[in-house]
């Protein structure tokens, strides 16, 4: 890795990663230093919770106009905690920017901006995130536990969840079909 942080990448889980709350799972890196990293899976629809439901919840108003689309399980940290991702022409006080026209919004603002249809062009709402501490990704990938591409806006916010991590992949030219579940150190 070598000082290259990997802000605005996708993580691509490796088969075999150990971990069940990761498998198959593509994550966009919305923060990335020396210190520690932090994303969100973009593939995981959280079963039975829409996006409209979830506003209603926190009483939203003009969140039953909205067309459904589901809650992601973000990830395993904060589960509690909703994130937004969104395209970057929304911003509010503490917004992050994420390279490939993409941010990243933890604030009320932006839900209810979505809910009015003065947010973001494009949005998807997910619960938590996954986190890593200082290195640990590094070691991570030099593990081989992930691979590393270029995220876009169209994988990010397609609503095909199932074949994201299939078709992340093929951004790298790699068949899952020949990806061994074993890991190890390249």
């Amino acid at each position: 890795m070598d000082g290259a942080f990997l802000t605005g990448q996708f993580l691509i889980a490796m088969p075999g990663i150990g971990d069940a709350r990761f498998e198959r799972a593509l994550i966009l890196v919305c923060a990335h230093d020396g210190d520690h990293a932090m994303g969100v899976a973009v593939n995981r629809p959280l079963e039975g919770l829409s996006v409209p439901t979830l506003l209603e919840r926190l009483e939203i108003e003009g969140a039953a106009a909205m067309a459904e689309r589901p809650v992601l399980m973000g990830g395993p940290v904060e589960t509690e905690r909703g994130f937004v991702l969104h395209t970057d022409d929304f911003g509010a006080e503490h917004t992050v920017t994420v390279p490939g026209g993409l941010a990243l919004t933890t604030t009320r603002e932006v839900l209810v901006a979505m809910a009015t249809a003065t947010g973001p062009r494009r949005a998807m709402l997910a619960l938590g995130y996954a986190g890593w501490g200082a290195g640990q990704l590094e070691q991570e990938i030099r593990q081989n536990v992930w691979l590393t591409v270029e995220a876009d806006e169209a994988l990010v916010f397609d609503d095909d969840h199932e074949t994201k991590w299939n078709r992340a992949l093929a951004k790298l030219g790699v068949d899952p079909t020949f990806l061994s579940t074993e890991a190890g150190e390249a």
